[in-house]
């Protein structure tokens, strides 16, 4: 009735603003005329370069009653509009603009078009859930090139929704523009005859001649079958000023260059969100076609539902209710966990149990034992607990997680407060190759059709947005990469921020070329922009009943994903569980493997002693690279420090180790505390008993709430309600904490003042508290994997190996590690290698599957061949055995190249020249094999005798050298493994340089080193004076770093500047944001070195034993090796005197390898060393 009324008082000239329950706010203020049915946001991606803020912000500028949101093919922004439409008094209208079939839409073949637009508005509820099922559809069953549905399915889920013509994509305009009349009124018939009333032709004006065209047709068209036009703006862009940064955001789609004629483009600089004169001057020969837009808006009124909830229900065994089930389970698990529970735990266990059962989460709770339970007996690791459900004893008890709360102090409020009705969150961490079979099992339990991952955006962020938009303005990659560096890495970080924290941004926009300043400008107008989406990493949900008639789905990949982001997922009422991958659980799991297979030893992570003296000796030197959230320089050195010798303190340390501990000084205040070195003072002796652990440090939320508890009374719901509102700084709710606060504690003999004292201090604290639950389960993980290094370090680094074996600068970083703690890695070799990382005779062996283009089924193969005939001693018999459909010529190649073959006969080159040959010999062997005739090797072909009789079979050819066996190395296995480039200048280097480039990050920046480095990549540029300079990436043993070398020292070091090329580096420390990097001044060939930086050459003398002749053979040396170097000779005695001798010009010697050889070898020489040129080096 609402709606006969609206259209009346419009009649009438007034104006009515619709509010979101179906009623009308008459309001002058919305006297719009025209309606925007035809908008794109950012979430057609990179398509739409308008904001759903900045779609609504104009809306209400502009005084339109209501405004559509019509993405490509999808609703990923329908909540967030909704709501924000809602706010700012504009209604929404909910659309899309789909993607209809030529045909079925199950046809994949080439067509020309592939599909159709078409515009969809939601009239009302059932419309809305039509829409969703149709964008649903389009992404499960029609997806090819774009999400697709047919006329077939668009018939059967009309009921509801308003449908549009569309652009010039649309199925008629398509038509009539190519003056395929017919066609375009069959399909004009069509669409009447399903939506009837509903059915309009859409006219457009973007100044385009093709649609002038369209547009005449359509009005005729119009008047023949009786249809209402509607005008609209097909809206990509916010502002007539967006145009170009819109274009640019099409190139970031497409990967073109501006540069690039033939790339997508749009004809005109039109399609933004025009003001109604604009509308009604642009379509003042269809003014019919602009009121119809108003008349479209009053059809549509969609209410989302925020209130209902879609919990799955989990369904008990032999007829028992969820109660009788959940309470059996949670009684049984108190037995198991103790053996005879006290009180404490029986009344707290009944008390967790009656609020689960009284807020009516039992089911979900059983869910999530249900899945956890799955894992555990089908020997998927599981985290001990993450977050405060670790603070529950119902979820120790049913087995969800495995840290006791009793024992730690940790609170069941902290996590379900019954006062504040919330879902209850309880994330769970499974190995990365156990989570996909959990969620798979909760698929299968609970229905495809009811079970979906959740779809998350990612965004053009400041520092990913400039260098998209340099690369379609062809600005060189390193420049940009540099002006990116520029801006601050952390979180949350803007363009406009990063102006404000960075001068040197500023200089460049201000000073540098006009295409930079060109570039800031459009990176400012699409940053913050969605980009593209992907599945979260943790988040699925479970619906009550299908997930398509909740919410559109989509699809990502394999994976089926809900369109609606996670927090809009809960604000409908659905169930999402986090099933997070933890790399760590692998190591763990892999590590006690391998203490099995090696030791024969069983060990269970949940029984480690938690007092074990190595593990704690361990973590206070520091020594815990791939020990789990201990590895930064900065842990390491609080550790050092702090010298944890329990497991309180492991769980402190992670608390304490956040930003806003570590720049209020509490991390000082702790440590001086534990070691004595400050007193322990307490505002009142009832605090004593809750921070004693800490030493009198607030340092957990639970101990905040312990205060408001037994100091003023609160319960601990009223306490963690006031931790929450500490949280937020909400000043009227702080104040009212507050008063409630002074005054329980007063009641229990606490002074005015020292309640004040104490309230002030929570406050303080509050905001640096850290969730204790977390904290204690994260401390288990840590524990364990420090426990593990400690005492089974061959084991644990060989899981940490094949964990990370994908990722080649973390196995150079752990190789180095191993070596550093004096364990042995081997390469690969076919013989003894298994699958993964291994441990065999007190070494770790690598892993076949870590090498590069060696596949699982290769391996597989070439493990199977070697159980069944032994040792391999040739590659012609390794080639006869293996299935060399997986073990192809490049498979064969890289494990060459990789060294994995080098126990067989013959050199890298020889087998790498045989291997043709020896691929051929093999399928002849094995069809012979097959037909029961003699194979190549004859009775051998079973793995008996000596396999030497192929040596004849392999070419007399140059074994390869040094440096192309390290370029296959670091080809096939990422890095450099029997060597590395830098080790062949070792010597050199140790006489000159500073430190190695992992040991920069402790220098202070603008300090002056010599590093020497391997060039690993190189990028050659102008300057903005057009003077050459370059970035370069420098490679030791040790690291990898970024420097850069202006023009100023290019001209003189461009000469020597080659890839895979060794030099020593002078220059000077830049730290920025956390990285270190190199400005270069001097680049020095290796052979350059001594010449020149040595100033002369000291000799240390065997005083004491030395005889005339050999001062004579010294001269005689010195004078082969004459030059301008300077020579001292220096004496020790026996009482410690030392005498320093200048020789004369004469005994002046040029700085060679084979001097120093020679010096080494002369017996009463005991040592020497050079004197550098006076250079401020070092930390």
């Amino acid at each position: 009735m609402h709606l006969l009324w609206a259209v009346f008082f419009r009649k009438k000239g007034w104006s009515a603003k619709f509010s979101y329950s179906g009623q009308c706010d008459w309001s002058e203020g919305m006297s719009s005329d025209f309606v925007h049915l035809h908008c794109h946001t950012d979430f057609s991606l990179l398509d739409g370069a308008c904001s759903i803020p900045k779609l609504v912000e104009l809306s209400h500028r502009y005084k339109m009653r209501a405004v559509a949101i019509t993405d490509h093919g999808n609703m990923f922004g329908a909540v967030e509009f909704y709501k924000r439409a809602k706010s700012s008094g504009v209604k929404p209208i909910i659309g899309m603009e789909g993607y209809i079939a030529v045909g079925s839409r199950f046809s994949k073949k080439e067509a020309d078009p592939k599909y159709h637009h078409l515009i969809l508005l939601a009239k009302n509820n059932q419309g809305y859930h039509n829409l969703a099922k149709l964008s649903s559809i389009g992404y499960l069953e029609g997806y090819y090139y774009r999400p697709r549905f047919d006329k077939e399915t668009l018939a059967k889920h009309r009921e509801g929704l308003i449908v549009t013509s569309a652009c010039l994509q649309g199925e008629v305009a398509y038509h009539l523009a190519r003056d395929n009349d017919k066609v375009a009124e069959r399909a004009i018939a069509w669409y009447k005859e399903v939506f009837g009333e509903d059915y309009y032709l859409e006219v457009q004006n973007h100044r385009i001649p093709e649609q002038q065209k369209v547009n005449e047709k359509l009005r005729k068209l119009s008047r023949k079958y009786d249809l209402p036009l509607v005008a609209t703006n097909d809206l990509h862009y916010a502002e007539h000023q967006d145009h170009f940064a819109h274009d640019v955001l099409l190139c970031i789609g497409t990967g073109k260059t501006l540069k690039d004629e033939k790339r997508f483009r749009f004809d005109g600089t039109d399609f933004y969100l025009k003001d109604q004169g604009e509308m009604r001057r642009l379509f003042q020969d269809f003014p019919r076609a602009i009121e119809n837009t108003v008349e479209i808006a009053e059809k549509c009124l969609v209410e989302l539902d925020f209130q209902s909830r879609f919990m799955p229900s989990f369904q008990p065994p032999g007829g028992k209710t969820l109660k009788e089930y959940f309470e059996e389970l949670c009684l049984e698990g108190l037995k198991k966990r103790y053996s005879c529970p006290t009180q404490e735990a029986k009344e707290r266990l009944r008390y967790e149990m009656d609020v689960i059962l009284q807020m009516g989460f039992a089911s979900y709770f059983l869910i999530v034992w249900d899945f956890v339970r799955f894992a555990k007996e089908n020997g998927i690791p599981v985290g001990p607990g993450r977050g405060s459900a670790a603070g529950s004893l119902v979820a120790y008890c049913l087995g969800i997680t495995d840290v006791d709360p009793l024992k730690y102090d940790l609170l069941f409020e902290r996590f379900l407060n019954a006062e504040r009705v919330s879902m209850p969150d309880i994330d769970i961490d499974f190995s990365h190759e156990g989570r996909d079979k959990v969620i798979q099992y909760v698929i299968e339990k609970y229905g495809k059709d009811h079970v979906a991952q959740i779809i998350t955006f990612g965004t053009l962020a400041a520092r990913g947005v400039l260098r998209d938009v340099a690369r379609v303005l062809d600005i060189p990659l390193a420049e940009v990469d540099k002006i990116a560096k520029l801006v601050p890495s952390k979180p949350g970080t803007t363009l406009e921020k990063a102006f404000e924290e960075e001068p040197e941004l500023k200089k460049i926009y201000e000073q540098g070329r006009e295409e930079l300043k060109q570039m800031f400008d459009i990176a400012k107008r699409l940053e913050g922009l969605s980009r593209h989406c992907s599945t979260h990493a943790a988040g699925v949900v479970i619906g009550s009943k299908p997930l398509i008639e909740i919410v559109p789905l989509a699809k990502n990949g394999e994976d089926v994903v809900t369109q609606y982001t996670m927090g809009n997922l809960e604000e409908l009422g659905l169930l999402k569980m986090d099933f997070l991958g933890l790399k760590t659980l692998g190591i763990i799991e892999k590590a006690i493997q391998n203490i099995q297979h090696s030791q024969s030893i069983t060990i269970s992570p949940l029984e480690l002693p938690l007092n074990d003296e190595n593990t704690y000796r361990l973590l206070s030197r520091g020594d815990t690279k791939a020990v789990f959230q201990l590895e930064s320089s900065g842990m390491r050195d609080v550790l050092m420090r702090l010298k944890p010798d329990c497991f309180e303190d492991i769980i402190a340390l992670l608390a304490l180790y956040r930003p806003g501990p570590l720049g209020s000084g509490m991390v000082d205040t702790y440590i001086r505390r534990k070691h004595g070195e400050e007193k322990i003072e307490y505002l009142h002796p009832l605090l004593e008993p809750i921070l004693r652990e800490t030493y009198g440090v607030i340092l957990y939320q639970e101990q905040v709430m312990r205060i408001a508890n037994r100091l003023s009374g609160f319960s601990l719901n009223e306490a963690d309600n006031l931790r929450k509102a500490m949280g937020k700084k909400k000043p009227e709710v702080m104040e009212k904490f507050r008063q409630k606060f002074i005054e329980g504690a007063q009641k229990n003999g606490v002074s005015l003042e020292i309640a004040k004292e104490i309230y002030q201090q929570i406050v303080h604290f509050a905001g640096y508290g850290f969730n204790k639950s977390h904290s204690t389960a994260y401390a288990f993980i840590t524990y364990q994997t420090a426990y593990l290094k400690a005492n089974y370090p061959l084991e644990f680094m060989a899981a940490v190996l094949t964990c990370d074996m994908g990722q080649a600068e973390k196995v150079v970083e752990y190789v180095e590690e191993c070596r550093r703690m004096g364990i042995e890695v081997l390469p690969p070799n076919v013989n003894v290698s298994r699958a993964y990382f291994s441990v065999e005779g007190g070494k770790i062996h690598f892993g076949l599957n870590a090498i590069k283009g060696v596949g699982e089924k290769a391996v597989d193969s070439i493990l199977s061949a070697r159980e069944r005939v032994g040792s391999f001693h040739s590659l012609f018999q390794l080639c006869e055995n293996v299935d060399l459909q997986a073990c192809n010529r490049g498979v064969l190649e890289a494990l060459i190249k990789s060294g994995a073959m080098d126990e067989l006969s013959g050199n890298r080159a020889q087998k790498l020249k045989a291997l043709d040959k020896a691929i051929r010999m093999g399928n002849l062997a094995q069809k012979n094999k097959n037909t029961h005739q003699m194979g190549l090797f004859g009775e051998l072909e079973e793995g008996k005798g000596s396999r030497n009789d192929d040596q004849h079979l392999l070419e007399p050819v140059e074994e390869l050298s040094f440096k192309e066996k390290l370029a296959f190395e670091k080809a096939t296995l990422g890095f450099y493994l029997s060597g590395h480039p830098v080790e062949k200048f070792e010597s050199l280097f140790h006489r000159y340089t500073s430190a190695s480039l992992s040991e920069l990050q402790a220098f202070r920046s603008e300090k002056k080193v010599l590093v020497g480095a391997m060039i690993s990549h190189m990028k050659r540029i102008r300057d903005r004076n057009g003077n050459p300079m370059a970035f370069l990436t420098l490679e030791d043993q040790s690291s990898t770093i970024e420097a850069v070398l202006f023009h100023s020292s290019m001209e003189e070091a461009q000469r020597y500047l080659e890839v895979d090329e060794v030099f020593l580096f002078e220059g000077r420390i830049s730290q920025r944001n956390g990285s270190v990097g190199l400005t270069l001044e001097r680049i020095i060939p290796p052979q350059k070195v001594d010449e020149r930086l040595a100033s002369s050459l000291t000799l240390r003398l065997c005083s004491e034993s030395m005889e005339v002749g050999d001062l004579v053979d010294l001269k005689s040396l010195l004078r082969r090796h004459r030059g301008n170097k300077e020579v001292f000779l220096e004496f020790r005695f026996k009482d410690r005197a030392c005498a320093l001798i200048k020789l004369s010009p004469e005994f002046f010697v040029e700085i060679t390898d084979r001097l120093c050889a020679e010096l080494r070898s002369t017996p009463f020489i005991q040592d020497f060393y050079f004197n550098r040129d006076h250079l401020e080096l070092g930390g």
